[in-house]
């Protein structure tokens, strides 16, 4: 840098030559050196500010973007990334469709020891011991003392539990809060709940998580922190699950039965107003899922009989044949159609049971209501493979059941690998493919609806939701009438309700054994009905698992006196919880006797 010197000598000299005071040259020099330190100042001040200014606006810029980003987006649950990162244990409530408590959670406390703070390892493990029986006090001690820092020493603890600990009084044992899933009824609805257990836990918190049921299904909605203060609202209705599944229970135990299964559904909306499947557990306390090695899968009480249970359904299927029959013009109702038995197609003999033949003719009605396997397979016949496809497609019966339950995407149904005419003929009267009672009851729930299919749901709906109509609204009513005429006149007689007209048919189908074949002495048995059939608006589905009946002479295995009354006692207790009043029949009037007081 060159400094101009601030008494430049030729200036001085000049100013002493015509006698000028040569310190004025100094003063205006300086001066000038001052103003332009002042100005280079200035300038670098001004430049900083500026370079503050942008870095200022592209910080709050990023802010404001990021804020606004995370407001416009969806909330979702924090997960720990790292040891020691909070853990969110928020789950919220599920109800019953009056908002009644199905599950909720409950504060509690788990257990865990530092070991290496410990005062007296083996006084503290002798007293746990006594605390909690399964704990052993030797193996505690051992594990105190093999140098670990921490340890877990349960999950959760009752108050009268902490209490006792806390009267140990050892400052290696600690309690970590944590919320725990509880249900306060118990059994009740077990399946359709499923449970919930810990997830990711920490000392502080623990997060919950559901294992199976619906807890399973809509866990990701349960956990939504955004929802976490409004409840799951189910479709079931707390009063009628209780009444299915204490006349399920009492059933199961007259019939004999090895398990059983309830169905409830409406049939405008598909909502599943209650679901049961017996033997049962209770979620607070799930059970491991361990089923001995000769045992079937619906030995564990774990298992949901109504949606993984699949079977072969029997003479339910009857009155999918008449009614397509009936879409498709092939007959009317009073259409007469060969019944002689036995049929023989091919090297097959289609028989009916116990070896009667209701033929040589039979009326379309007249084949659901004496239940008649070789009418139905006649009908088949015409119908042909390819359109009884089609149309058992229709009611949902190719595909897994779309419910709001983990289970049900695993429960498809079993169908021939082939399907020729003895198939047809056979799963027109309900052998040969297998569905579940879930699948059963969609489709008379679609029959009862006019034809409409319905999707069957868990949660509580607002409005029946738009479906396809899959058989005109005549055929729908024509079919709803069969099935009545099976409880006035036909199989199903013990299924009648006075006043509220009760149409179904049963279904009977030996099951079939691992090696091949079909045992002889058991049996599947299902009662399919809708009410009232003049209105329809519920669907009632029974199954029973290996019933026999033994209050006669002999052993009845017929679903008409095992599934039967069963259904008819469920109906008879569950209509008016439902608010359907009974319809009561006028009296003759020449049956009228005039009193005169």
């Amino acid at each position: 840098m060159i400094r101009t010197p601030l008494r430049p000598l030729a200036r001085i000299l000049r100013a002493r030559a015509i006698g000028e005071n040569p310190d004025i040259i100094e003063r205006e020099n300086l001066r000038l050196r001052h103003e332009q330190m002042r100005d280079a100042a200035r300038a670098r001040a001004e430049v900083r500010l500026l370079i503050l200014g942008v870095a200022f606006f592209v910080a709050f810029s990023t802010i404001g973007a990021r804020m606004g980003t995370l407001a416009a987006t969806e909330p979702s649950e924090p997960r720990a990334s790292a040891s020691g990162a909070e853990i969110l244990a928020q789950r919220a409530d599920i109800t019953d469709r009056n908002g009644r408590i199905l599950a909720t959670n409950m504060l509690t406390h788990a257990l865990y020891a530092h070991p290496k703070d410990l005062v007296d390892p083996a006084r503290v493990a002798r007293d746990l011991a006594g605390i909690f029986p399964e704990m052993n006090a030797e193996d505690l001690t051992r594990r105190f003392t093999d140098g670990r820092s921490f340890m877990w020493l349960r999950k959760v603890l009752s108050p009268e539990q902490m209490q006792a600990v806390h009267d140990i009084g050892d400052p290696g044992l600690l309690f970590g809060p944590r919320e725990m899933r509880i249900y306060p009824n118990g059994q009740l609805a077990a399946h359709v709940l499923g449970g919930a257990s810990f997830g990711a836990e920490g000392v502080h918190s623990a997060e919950v998580i559901g294992t199976a049921g619906v807890e399973r299904a809509m866990d990701a909605r349960l956990r939504d922190p955004g929802q976490a203060g409004t409840p799951l609202e189910l479709s079931i209705d707390l009063t009628v699950q209780a009444t299915v599944e204490e006349v399920l229970a009492a059933g199961m135990s007259m019939m004999n039965a090895k398990g059983a299964a309830a169905i409830i559904m409406d049939v405008r909306t598909g909502e599943i107003v209650s679901m049961a499947s017996l033997p049962a557990f209770d979620p607070n306390n799930r059970p491991n899922p361990v089923l001995p090695k000769d045992g079937e899968p619906g030995d564990s009480p774990l298992f949901n009989r109504a949606v993984q249970g699949v079977y072969e359904l029997g003479s339910t299927f009857k009155i999918f044949a008449v009614a397509q029959a009936m879409e498709l013009g092939l007959v009317t109702p009073d259409s007469m159609v060969d019944a002689n038995a036995p049929m023989q197609w091919g090297k097959f003999r289609i028989k009916e049971f116990q070896g009667k033949n209701y033929g040589p003719l039979l009326s379309v009605t007249d084949v659901i209501v004496k239940s008649s396997n070789v009418g139905t397979a006649k009908m088949a016949l015409r119908i042909g493979g390819l359109r009884q496809q089609a149309f058992l497609k229709s009611l949902g019966m190719f595909e897994a059941t779309p419910v709001e339950l983990i289970e049900a995407p695993g429960a498809k149904p079993l169908l021939p690998p082939k399907w020729s005419d003895i198939v047809t003929i056979t799963t027109s009267y309900g052998h040969g493919m297998s569905a579940s009672p879930l699948h059963l009851v969609t489709a008379y729930a679609t029959i009862a609806n006019g034809g409409i299919t319905v999707k069957p749901t868990l949660l509580k709906q607002t409005a029946p939701r738009p479906g396809t109509r899959v058989m005109r609204e005549e055929v729908a009513d024509a079919a709803v009438s069969m099935l009545r005429q099976v409880v006035t006149r036909g199989t199903a007689s013990l299924a009648e309700v006075p006043g509220y007209e009760v149409a179904g048919k049963t279904g009977t189908a030996d099951k079939p054994k691992r090696t091949g074949g079909y045992y002889k002495d058991k049996v599947i048995n299902t009662f399919a009905s809708v009410f009232p059939a003049s209105d329809p608006r519920y669907a009632v589905l029974v199954t029973l698992d290996e019933p026999v009946e033994t209050s006669g002479t002999e052993p009845r295995r017929t679903a008409g006196w095992t599934a039967v009354p069963v259904a008819a006692e469920i109906t008879r207790r569950i209509a008016p919880l439902l608010g359907l009043r009974p319809v009561v029949e006028a009296a003759p009037f020449d049956g009228l006797t005039a009193v005169h007081n």
